[in-house]
């Protein structure tokens, strides 16, 4: 009987196949015979930062790029900060948590570590952001809404309970009340028996993006940079494991921004706070190795590899042009979130593909630490069930797929170098206009940046809502019914009474008279530019100083930042491609107006310390480009100051934006405080992430339309109308 034949010896053998040399122009003729009227260049896709993507690439696209054969660990570290990448070690794996109160919190934390967690990631509630503690009267409707309330090192103790802080990293999302957060977490490890050099973790400590999208910020630009150089200052010389700033590009995406953008922006952020650390005299190479990078991760998926592949060869360059030497000044570090923005409320379910399919983003253009979004956040914070199945998507990345086993995968693609050329380049022509104006502080006072942003948020809006853009389950294949999911319940008003007894407590037993002069120092040290705000704050909180006591005594020097309020205007109209209904709707309200004798007026309203203003700023810009007069209120507004200015404007209607879960106490005492001061004819509706199952507590509290996530903003606009008609005509 012969022998079976070695089937690996006849490939070897085997004759070379021969293939015709690639002829561009021969497939191009091919394609043009499928493509929209016969042209090839009508499959190219212009992505939102203006580059070309074509749905060919060869060779030659390739073949001149400088960083071709870089290697991972290596400059300019384009293909990852370590030789061997996720190969030897993966991403670290966090989940941004924050649940009402310390103790819900410290335990989600610990469940989390248990089930494969590899670190804890803060999220604080807003009233804590910004420098208050719970029993202020203007965080009444904020307290514990978004996440953990923190008022004192006692609140910091018991969210750390158990958790051995010489051997967990903690990620803080802080930026406003830096200090006496941060101050908490180093006093609390310190009666946890835990040394400052023994932390590590990160401090987000990034406050220009605040100042251009999320809004929570305390003091003005000047005194918050000063913040920062201080801190940068303390935690080099203190805590070398530390990372005393997370520069942060998450929130410029989710607030509107394109990868181009947001990539642009962050870096000249970081440009900016190395400007500040070495005007202190600091060595770059004393502090650069800490410093780190938070990108936002949404849909764009190519666009995303390229864009962290593109920000580690330019962060390389910047650090670079300051003289760094050490490698560690010159790897750009980053953790990495999946987009929030992306989430729908519509078909939820289709979130945990989304979320999947940014994680892989994310490894593919190469975090260094991840965390997964819940499906469930574009309704209400996430449960248990749902941060269970956000956790287990980066654990079966990690451990069932093999993805970590090769460095840098898209290595080499023709078409993944070119974007990260073209990614790189978009950005770095963003960054030397910033330059041009004088650095990013002065890019941000003047309003530019934010402007950059909000235009490039109205511009995406519209074209979801003319179906230009697809949202599978919004504008295109949308279920007949939704059916109700679970969500997480938070009651304020137990929170903020339980935090309040814990606040008179600390206050009862401390030496008050040590507490207000250290308080003092603060103040002393704010006035006169000397000595370290950071060590100032650690000396108060470990007298029991509370988060707000900390920051009044800076605010009265620095005083409160109040930003102008401005919106673009025309680019919602320029981009909305559906003139037929559009323009219809104009005229329905120029009808009005006619009849009015003036416009239709509207206030969109911003109540209690949320400041995420992109769907308030996206509206306000539409409803003013099909007609409206429309007025911005400012940020931090209470039920009564709101209703104060839509009476003194004479508005038909305010608008509520929310989308940090206090619609069930403001929007009822915005109502409230209007009939109070006699003007409940004025009609209120309110827009954001609201769950379905609270829509019919606010229509019973006088609530006139809810619009959820993924409404089309000319519905909502419609809508608004005929109440306004039917309130002032019929």
């Amino acid at each position: 009987m012969d022998k079976p034949t070695d089937m690996r010896q006849s490939v070897a053998n085997a004759a070379e196949p021969e293939f015709a040399p690639a002829d561009l122009s021969a497939w191009a003729k091919s394609a043009a015979k499928s493509a929209p009227g016969g042209d090839v260049q009508a499959l190219n896709w212009i992505t939102p930062d203006g580059i070309t993507v074509k749905p060919l690439y060869t060779a030659a696209d390739s073949a001149d790029l400088p960083h071709a054969n870089t290697l991972p660990g290596f400059e300019p570290y384009l293909r990852g900060p370590q030789a061997t990448m996720y190969a030897v070690r993966p991403w670290t794996i966090r989940q941004y948590a924050g649940f009402s109160t310390a103790e819900e919190s410290n335990a989600f934390y610990r469940k989390a570590l248990a089930a494969g967690g590899q670190g804890v990631s803060v999220a604080f509630d807003l009233a804590t952001h910004r420098g208050y503690d719970s029993d202020h009267p203007r965080v009444t409707g904020d307290v514990g809404k978004a996440g953990v309330a923190i008022d004192s090192v006692e609140d910091m103790k018991v969210l750390f309970d158990q958790i051995p802080l010489d051997k967990v990293s903690v990620s803080m999302t802080m930026n406003g009340a830096v200090l006496p957060v941060l101050a908490g977490y180093v006093v609390a490890a310190e009666e946890q028996g835990v040394r400052q050099d023994q932390l590590s973790g990160t401090i987000q400590n990034d406050i220009l993006k605040e100042f251009m999208v999320r809004n929570t910020y305390i003091y003005p630009p000047k005194p918050s940079m000063r913040i920062i150089g201080d801190i940068i200052e303390y935690t080099s010389l203190n805590m070398p494991k530390f990372n005393s700033i997370s520069i942060s590009g998450y929130h410029m995406q989710e607030a509107g921004a394109n990868q181009a953008l947001e990539l642009a922006f962050t870096l000249a952020d970081g440009k900016e706070y190395v400007k500040t650390a070495t005007a202190k005299g600091m060595d770059v190479d004393a502090f650069a190795g800490r410093l780190s990078f938070f990108w936002a991760i949404g849909m764009n998926f190519y666009l995303e590899i390229a864009k962290m592949r593109a920000a580690r060869l330019l962060w390389c360059r910047i650090m670079k042009e300051f003289g760094a030497k050490n490698p560690k000044s010159l790897m750009l570090r980053t953790h990495c979130q999946t987009s929030g923005w992306s989430l729908t409320e519509q078909d939820p379910y289709n979130n945990v593909v989304r979320t999947t399919i940014e994680a892989m983003a994310a490894v593919f253009g190469g975090t260094q630490s991840l965390h997964t979004n819940s499906f469930d956040e574009a309704i209400a914070l996430p449960t248990e069930f749902s941060s269970r199945i956000a956790r287990n998507t980066q654990l079966i990345i990690q451990e069932e797929t093999h993805i970590p086993s090769v460095i840098d995968p898209w290595a080499g693609s023709y078409m993944m170098e070119k974007l990260t050329q073209d990614m790189a380049d978009a950005a770095w022509a963003i960054i030397e206009e910033v330059e041009a104006m004088g650095g990013m502080t002065q890019a941000v006072d003047s309003g530019w940046a934010k402007l950059k942003i909000e235009a490039a948020a109205a511009e995406k809006q519209a074209r979801i809502d003319s179906g230009k853009d697809v949202i599978v389950g919004v504008n295109k294949y949308k279920l007949a019914k939704e059916d109700p999911i679970d969500i997480l319940e938070i009651d304020n008003v137990k929170v903020r009474d339980g935090q309040i007894e814990r606040l008179n407590k600390i206050k009862k037993e401390r030496d008050t008279a040590k507490v207000q002069q250290a308080l003092d120092a603060l103040t002393a040290a704010a006035e006169s530019g000397e000595g370290n705000l950071l060590e100032l704050a650690i000396q108060a909180v470990r007298l029991r100083a509370t988060v707000g006591e900390v920051s009044d005594a800076l605010e009265k020097v620095y005083s409160r930042h109040r930003a102008d309020t401005q919106k673009v205007t025309g680019v919602y109209a320029a981009a909305y491609d559906s003139a037929e209904g559009w323009d219809k709707l104009k005229t329905e309200i120029n009808a009005l107006a006619e009849e009015l004798g003036r416009r239709p007026r509207v206030m969109i309203a911003k109540l209690g310390q949320d400041g995420h203003d992109r769907g308030a700023k996206v509206v306000a810009t539409a409803f003013a480009d099909l007609g409206f007069d429309v007025d911005m209120g400012p940020l931090f507004q209470t039920p009564e100051e709101c209703a104060r200015q839509a009476i003194e404007n004479d508005v038909h209607a305010v608008g509520v934006s929310t989308l940090a879960a206090g619609h069930k106490t403001l929007v009822p005492a915005i109502i409230a405080e209007l009939k109070k001061q006699g003007a409940d004819d004025i009609i209120v509706f309110v827009g954001g992430v609201v769950p379905a199952q609270d829509y019919e507590f606010l229509f019973e509290a006088g609530v006139k339309g809810v619009y959820g996530p993924g409404t089309p903003i000319p519905a909502s606009a419609k809508h608004v109308l005929e109440q306004i008609r039917q309130a002032t005509i019929l």
